[in-house]
């Protein structure tokens, strides 16, 4: 097993301190390759908060109880705040390799939110990269040589990490968003050029690898409606139209949008306008 680290005036004593508004209380890396397994149990927590990033293999939490078991893959930081429960294992198994830093400070809660980190944020991934791992390395160097101002410098470099982090998690928010985006877009374009047919929204999210509940909650939340119901309005939009310039019959009308029975149809229009098909059509053509 290879391990470094570093402590803070040479202290292994776990603290509070809320005189500056971020401090770097300890900083080090594992990496397990003979030693088979590395067991972290502390019922109680920690004074302060702690960020683990895993930089390869695996490593198994247990988050809130003993018995639960969450793997965490390499790429992935996991964040403790005061008086979490702890438990987790390292196995060389799974070359497994870790860098950890605890620190505390009068505004960290604040700051954690200002680089994008919130309050039920557990475990993010943030991918694999070497910047990472030399900040973590530069953070052990200076608690190991206690230069000239290192514990400034040791909250910059704390800050600089969290600053990528917050560039990865904001970028991940934007690819998703991108994603979304086009996805819904491409959903509502469909619903349009074919409303007239026989479309199922279950079998339009399946063709689309989505969750049928996923896709419903996000087209709503981009259109502002169901997909149902904004079938539903095309369809009704678009009879109201044919309503009012042309002579087909309330029955032809509902099968060119869509209902092939015209009792449905004369329901779900009654529903949509407050009036049905043909009441409609005498309230605007007076």
């Amino acid at each position: 097993m290879y391990l470094n680290s570093g402590y803070l005036h040479n202290s292994h004593v776990d603290f509070k301190d809320k005189t500056r508004p971020l401090i770097v209380g300890s900083c080090g890396t594992y990496r397990l390759s003979t030693h088979p397994r590395l067991p972290t149990y502390r019922p109680r927590g920690r004074l302060d908060f702690q960020i683990i990033y895993v930089s390869a293999g695996t490593a198994h939490f247990h988050f809130d109880h003993a018995e639960n078991e969450t793997i965490v893959t390499a790429g992935n930081m996991v964040l403790y705040r005061p008086k979490e429960f702890q438990k987790y294992e390292y196995y060389a198994a799974d070359r497994t390799e870790v860098y950890w830093v605890h620190f505390t400070g009068g505004n960290v809660k604040n700051i954690l939110r200002s680089y994008g980190i919130q309050d039920h944020n557990r475990v993010f991934y943030v991918g694999n990269s070497l910047e990472y791992e030399r900040l973590f390395k530069r953070m052990i160097f200076e608690l190991q040589r206690c230069q000239a101002d290192y514990e400034e410098m040791l909250s910059i470099l704390l800050r600089h990490l969290l600053i990528l982090i917050h560039r990865q998690l904001s970028k991940q928010r934007i690819l998703k968003n991108e994603y979304l985006d086009h996805e819904m877009d491409l959903a509502a374009q469909y619903f349009n050029d074919n409303y007239n047919s026989d479309i199922r929204v279950e079998e339009y999210a399946v063709s689309r690898g989505m969750s049928v509940s996923w896709f419903i909650r996000n087209f709503k939340a981009y259109t502002g409606s169901t997909p149902l119901q904004y079938l539903v309005s095309i369809r009704i939009t678009n009879a109201q139209v044919l309503l009012e310039t042309t002579a087909y019959t309330v029955t032809e009308i509902g099968r060119i949008v869509g209902y092939e029975n015209p009792l449905y149809f004369s329901r779900i229009f009654h529903k949509q306008t407050g009036f049905s098909p043909s009441e409609y059509r005498k309230s605007v053509t007076v």
